[in-house]
């Protein structure tokens, strides 16, 4: 009788395991994500799935052992299915590019090209936290060929673009970390309205803050707008070559924005490719922050030095536009160099919101935006660079 209502109430009884606790605490993270979504709207297009997702992949196992979402190798659950199928194979990441290149304007870059400098800047954080990371990760017994590719994925965080993150932690076969790598990712991404203000405050006067830039409208015409795609894709592809995947999805992306003759297309990639992939991305990002692999003290340390990453990505954008100042008689904002992150348009948004905060006459959205499209490129090229150079030192 008892054996009968163990496998009956299977589920119920798991609670009492050694392992019932993890669980439980992969609910209250799984329902926080979703409060944050829902309550705080912090990216709720990947927190809402991505909290779904953790849920259902924690659900107590069947009798045969396995959360019926995730099913066995033999035998997939649907959650295992679409892993396979869209993070397995880097095809998730490459769609969302494709979406987030339709919805990309670089009008106000090649208006002013001098802010990719701004974008490769912000770029800063990720070198160092992944030197941090591996200093650090050996402490908690995690060593050789997996310490590069674990700190390599750690420092990608910052650059806060998400499927640059996953693709670098995916390419170097990180599945038992994706959950914290992408979790971070997507959260500090959230919270740029909350992370990068008091970054700039502590590294910039008043003064500083208070800087005019002047924007002169400049016309960019068709044909230009054509071959920047096409342009970048080839530079990219051949000056850091493992960068091509993302930046020639992103550019394929922007070329059909801006080619003129597939506007249903454009229109559908910005829309239904953005939106189905992102809730599927979430769901199976979710799938990934199993209790038994999530919870444990390297989770722990790749939350904390995400944020690490991320705070000095802001910072070393902010320090590039101080120390550029130090040699021009027309002086730019340090505020924009912190827009070189990937986090567009919120990071370029929260610098205007603070320049108008100082003094409400001061407009300086179009440079943090065109430093904030520059970042975009600046996080995909820096994946590639960190990619090959983790590939020499393997090898």
């Amino acid at each position: 009788m008892g054996a009968l209502f163990r496998e009956l109430f299977s589920g119920v009884v798991y609670f009492a395991s050694p392992e019932g606790w993890r669980t439980l605490v992969m609910f209250v993270i799984a329902g926080l994500l979703i409060y944050l979504a829902i309550a705080k709207d912090y990216e709720p297009a990947l927190l809402l799935p991505i909290g779904f997702g953790a849920l259902l992949a924690n659900l107590p196992p069947t009798i045969d052992g396995m959360a019926a979402v995730l099913g066995q190798e033999a035998a997939p659950g649907f959650l295992k299915v679409l892993f396979d199928a869209g993070i397995a194979t880097e095809l998730f990441p490459i769609l969302i590019f494709i979406a987030v290149g339709a919805m990309i304007d670089f009008t106000p870059l090649l208006k002013n090209p001098v802010m990719i400098f701004f974008g490769a800047a912000a770029q800063f954080g990720i070198f160092v936290t992944f030197l941090a990371t591996l200093a650090l990760l050996p402490r908690l017994g995690v060593t050789g060929d997996l310490a590069l590719r674990l700190a390599a994925a750690v420092g990608i965080i910052g650059a806060a673009d998400g499927p640059t993150t996953i693709y670098v932690a995916n390419h170097f076969q990180l599945k038992d970390y994706l959950g914290p790598i992408s979790v971070a990712a997507y959260s500090y991404m959230s919270l740029v309205p909350i992370i990068q203000p008091p970054v700039i405050r502590a590294l910039t006067s008043r003064k500083e803050r208070l800087i005019r830039m002047e924007y002169t409208e400049v016309k960019v015409s068709r044909p230009i707008r054509i071959l920047f795609p096409i342009a970048i894709t080839l530079i990219a592809g051949v000056i850091v070559p493992m960068s091509a995947p993302l930046v020639g999805s992103l550019m394929f992306g922007n070329l059909i924005r801006e080619c003129g003759v597939l506007k249903k297309l454009s229109q559908a990639a910005q829309n239904e490719l953005a939106s189905l992939v992102t809730l599927l991305l979430g769901l199976t990002i979710g799938s990934t922050m199993v209790g038994a692999s999530f919870i444990r003290w390297d989770t722990a340390l790749i939350l904390l030095l995400g944020l690490v990453a991320f705070v000095f990505d802001t910072a070393g954008g902010v320090l590039f536009a101080k120390f550029i100042n130090l040699f021009l008689k027309k002086k730019v904002n340090p505020m924009i160099g912190a827009a070189g992150i990937s986090a567009f348009p919120m990071s370029a948004r929260v610098v205007q919101r603070m320049a108008t905060a100082e003094d409400p006459t001061n407009f300086i959205l179009m440079p943090a935006t065109s430093a904030n499209v520059a970042g975009q490129l600046g996080s995909i090229v820096a994946g590639g660079l960190v990619i090959q150079l983790v590939a020499l030192l393997i090898h």
